[in-house]
C-alpha cells in the first residue's frame, strides 16, 4: 500500500497570463510506502510543559484526555492498519476504540455518523482557496459511486471545501492515497486542526483585485498540514491544538471571503504611506452552540507576501496552541485569548514575535470610505483578461450526486481549462470561459430545464446556503438540504425580487449554515404543536428566524433572532418567509393568486 504526499501550492491554475507568485513551489514530493514513512515527533511533544501540565492538572475534557492516551497524529497510519484488518476479517468498526473511532480518525478528516448511519463516515478535505481541477472532481465522484447513491454524496462547503459521504474505515486508505497522488489531502481538516484557508474565488481574474490570495492559501494549507522535514502530509507541529481554527485570506473589497467569522481574518487594503498592497488582520470571529462572535480589529497590517502571511499565521497559531484554553471547550476559540491579553496587548504580542523573526509590521490602515457594493458570482461575468469570462454555477444547497460532479469536469475540461472553484456560498466558478464559448456553455445539457445546476438562477434559489442537516448529523434538530432546495423553489413562484436575497439554513445552533451572517437566516429548534388526535402539545421540527445580517468589507452578524419556534410546515413557514421578503427586502408578491395555488394563505 502506498502512502503519497505531493505539495498542494500548486493546484492547477490556469489563466490567461501568468501570475506574479512572490515565490516559486515544486509541484512534487517523493513517494513513501507507509511502512518506510519516517518517524515523526508527536503533535503532543510541541506542547511546552507548562501546557501539558495545565492539561493534566485541571480534569481534561473527554477531548483532551483521548489526545493524552494516544497522539491523534498516529490517526496518519492508524487508518491503514484498522482497514487491513477488517478487510482482512480480524476485527468489525465496532471492535475498535471508540475514541479511535469518533475522535482521533478526525486528524484523517474522517468524522463517524454514529448517530445517523453507524460505521459511515463523512471524509473532509482541504482545497486551500476552494480550487480543484476536472480530474480531481471526477475522482470525487469515482470515491462516492462506492456507496448507496442516497449516502454517497458530495458537498460543497461555505468553506469552498469538498465533504465526501458514506466513506467507510476499509475503503478509507485508496481515498486517502488517490487524495494525495492528485495533489490533496484530507488529513488535518477536522476537529482540533486548522480548517480548509478560505481565499477569494475571484484570485487572479478580477479587475478590482489587490492580493492574488492563491499562493498564499496554498502557503498556509502547507503551513499547517504539511510536515517539513518528511515533506509528507500532517504536521505534528500543529496536531494538537485546543479548538478548531480557521483562517480567510480577502482579495479584494467584496470579502468574498467572510473574513469577519474566522479566527485569523485578512482584509486586503494598501498601506496609507507606501501604496503596497497588504492586509489589516482582524481576530477571533466564530459561530457555536455557546457563543457567536464577530472578529475584532487590531493594530496589525501586513505585506501581502507569504512570508509575512505565514510569519503572521505561524505566530498566531503558537500562542493559541501554547495558551488556549483546555479545559472548556466552550472556551477555547481564540476569542477568548484575544479577550484575555486584551485586543491591544495581545496585537503586540504578535507583532513583537515577528519582528524577532525579521518580519516588518505596521497599524490598521485607514480603508476606502466610498460606496461600495459587493459583487455577485453567480451567472456570467467579464475578467480582467481580455476576451475571458467567469460563469459562475448554482448548485442547490451545495449537494451533488457523482454524476452531477463527473458532468462538472467534463464541462470544465471543454470551457475552462479543467479549473473549477468553488464559493464559500457552496456554488462553482468556470473561469477563463473565452467569449465564443460562452453560448456553447449556456446550452450544456448539464444546464437543461430537468437538471438542477444552473447558470441563469433566480434571485432567491442563487442565495440558499444550508448545513448538512439531520440526514447525516446528529447533532441537528431538522432536514435542511432538501428542505432548503424545496422551499426556495416554491418562493421564486411566490415573489419576484430585484437583488439576491441571501437564505441561510442550519440545524442546530452551531450554525455550521451561518445564519447570524444571512438576510434571512433559519435555524433549527423545537417547536410545538397541539397533536389533533390528542389534543395535546407535542415537540416538532422549528426554526428560529434571524433578519438582517450582512456580508462584504462592512459584514455585520445579526447575533438575536426576529421570531422563535415557527414550525418547518410549508403552510407556516412559506408565509413567513414571503412576508419577511417582502417587507425588509423589496420583494414583489407575484400575482394574486400564487399563495391560493400552493394551498396557502397570504398574512
Amino acid at each position: 500500500m502506498m502512502f503519497y504526499s505531493l505539495l498542494l501550492v500548486s493546484l492547477p491554475i490556469v489563466s490567461a497570463f501568468p501570475v506574479p507568485f512572490t515565490k516559486t513551489y515544486t509541484t512534487s514530493r517523493p513517494l513513501y510506502s507507509t511502512k518506510s514513512k519516517p518517524a515523526v515527533p508527536s503533535g503532543s511533544s510541541f506542547l511546552p510543559e507548562s501546557t501539558l501540565s495545565r492539561i493534566i492538572d485541571n480534569t481534561p475534557n473527554p477531548t483532551e484526555k483521548a489526545k493524552l492516551a494516544r497522539d491523534p497524529t498516529n490517526a496518519w497510519t492508524d487508518i491503514y492498519d484498522f482497514a487491513d484488518k477488517i478487510r482482512n476479517g480480524e476485527l468489525t468498526w465496532e471492535e475498535l476504540d471508540g475514541a479511535d473511532v469518533d475522535i482521533r480518525l478526525k486528524w484523517v478528516g474522517m468524522l463517524h455518523r454514529r448517530k445517523r448511519k453507524p460505521g459511515t463516515f463523512m471524509m473532509r478535505l482541504k482545497v486551500p482557496n476552494g480550487i480543484v481541477n476536472s480530474s480531481q472532481m471526477r475522482f470525487f465522484a469515482d470515491c462516492v459511486s462506492k456507496y448507496p447513491e442516497d449516502v454517497g454524496v458530495i458537498d460543497i462547503t461555505t468553506r469552498q471545501n469538498i465533504q465526501m459521504r458514506g466513506v467507510t474505515i476499509e475503503t478509507a486508505p485508496d481515498i486517502i492515497d488517490g487524495l494525495h497522488a492528485r495533489n490533496l489531502t484530507s488529513f488535518q481538516s477536522a476537529l482540533d486542526n486548522v480548517r480548509n484557508v478560505v481565499g477569494s474565488p475571484l484570485a487572479g481574474l478580477d479587475p478590482l483585485e489587490l492580493v492574488d490570495t492563491r499562493p498564499l492559501c496554498n502557503a498556509l494549507n502547507d503551513l499547517v498540514s504539511m510536515d517539513p522535514s518528511t515533506g509528507l502530509r500532517g504536521n505534528p507541529k500543529w496536531g494538537n491544538l485546543g479548538r478548531k481554527f480557521n483562517i480567510a485570506i480577502s482579495g479584494s473589497r467584496d470579502d468574498f471571503a467572510h473574513t469577519h467569522i474566522n479566527d485569523i481574518g485578512m482584509q486586503a487594503v494598501k498601506n496609507e504611506g507606501t501604496g503596497e498592497a497588504g492586509f489589516n488582520v482582524v481576530l477571533g470571529g466564530y459561530m457555536s452552540i455557546k457563543r457567536v462572535a464577530e472578529s475584532v480589529k487590531t493594530d496589525i497590517w501586513v505585506r501581502g507576501d507569504i512570508e509575512s502571511v505565514h510569519g503572521l499565521c505561524d505566530c498566531i497559531l503558537e500562542v493559541f496552541r501554547d495558551e488556549g484554553e483546555r479545559k472548556d471547550r466552550q472556551k477555547a476559540r481564540l476569542m477568548w485569548l484575544v479577550e484575555k491579553y486584551g485586543v491591544e496587548e495581545f496585537g503586540r504580542k504578535i507583532k513583537d514575535m515577528m519582528k524577532e523573526r525579521g518580519l516588518e509590521t505596521d497599524g490598521w490602515q485607514g480603508q476606502p470610505d466610498d460606496k461600495f457594493e459587493r459583487r455577485g458570482l453567480l451567472g456570467v461575468h467579464k475578467q480582467k483578461q481580455e476576451g475571458l469570462n467567469r460563469v459562475g454555477v448554482l448548485v442547490p444547497v451545495g449537494r451533488l450526486n457523482r454524476h452531477e460532479a463527473r458532468e462538472i469536469a467534463d464541462v470544465a475540461d471543454k470551457y475552462s481549462g479543467g479549473e473549477v472553484r468553488l464559493t464559500v456560498e457552496q456554488n462553482v466558478i468556470l473561469p477563463n470561459v473565452k467569449d465564443e464559448d460562452v453560448t456553447d456553455l449556456l446550452a450544456e445539457p448539464m444546464f437543461g430545464n430537468d437538471k438542477r445546476l444552473k447558470v441563469k438562477s433566480g434571485n432567491i434559489e442563487g442565495g440558499v446556503v444550508s448545513c448538512t442537516g439531520s440526514q447525516f448529523c446528529g447533532l441537528a434538530m431538522i432536514e435542511t438540504k432538501q428542505t432548503a432546495e424545496r422551499y426556495a423553489s416554491i418562493l421564486e413562484g411566490l415573489v419576484a425580487c430585484d437583488k439576491t436575497v441571501r437564505i441561510h439554513w442550519t440545524g442546530c445552533p452551531n450554525s455550521c449554515g451561518q445564519v447570524q451572517a444571512a438576510d434571512i437566516g433559519l435555524m433549527g429548534c423545537p417547536a410545538r404543536k397541539v397533536d389533533p388526535d390528542t389534543g395535546k402539545s407535542m415537540a416538532v421540527p422549528g426554526v428560529n428566524i434571524f433578519v438582517g445580517g450582512t456580508i462584504g468589507e462592512n459584514g455585520a452578524l445579526q447575533m438575536e433572532p426576529d421570531k422563535k419556534g415557527v414550525l418547518v410546515e410549508e403552510e407556516t413557514l412559506i408565509p413567513e418567509l414571503v412576508e419577511i421578503i417582502v417587507e425588509r427586502f423589496g420583494g414583489r408578491r407575484i400575482g394574486e393568486g400564487g399563495m391560493a395555488t400552493l394551498g396557502l394563505t397570504t398574512k
